[in-house]
């Protein structure tokens, strides 16, 4: 079952950094920034969390968690949140059975090499459970500035 904007998201359940199991309806009650990158410890996705750590307070002010999604194991995770310090819950989705739901694990190119992995992508869910906003294919440069807006101007 695929996502859709208007809709109320279908529950999941992943393992967070620390192995434990963390669910979507776990921040009903809380607008929820749930955002899909392909890899920690590379340069865009290293970027795109220190920009959403560096707006965590802005995003907390407007009652909105921000929990970040990668096929990487809860280990890389923990390394990864230590080494940049890191705010917020990173999500293992070793089997990719979540990006699937939210169509973001895509046929990749890069150096002429086909495969898949995760297209950079971003959904607001609000407090009660419902798909308000989608950014597919983000470009990191911006993108948590226009998630906070987004938030900001819409969600209150």
């Amino acid at each position: 079952m695929a996502v859709e904007v208007g809709k109320i998201v279908e529950d999941f359940t992943l393992p967070d950094q620390t192995g434990e199991k963390v669910s979507l309806s776990d921040f009903r009650g809380k607008h929820v920034v749930l955002y899909f990158y392909p890899k920690d410890m590379t340069p865009g996705c290293t970027t795109e969390a220190c920009d959403f750590r560096d707006r965590h307070e802005s995003f907390a002010e407007l009652n909105t968690v921000i929990i970040g999604v990668s096929p990487d194991p809860a280990e890389r995770h923990q390394k990864f949140i230590d080494k940049y310090g890191l705010p917020f819950l990173l999500l293992a989705d070793e089997d990719h059975e979540v990006a699937e739901k939210f169509g973001v694990w895509k046929l990749k190119k890069n150096f002429g090499k086909e495969y898949y992995g995760i297209e950079r992508s971003t959904f607001i869910i609000d407090k009660d459970g419902v798909l308000q906003k989608e950014f597919r294919k983000v470009r990191v440069k911006g993108h948590v500035e226009e998630a906070l807006a987004y938030v900001r101007d819409n969600l209150q």
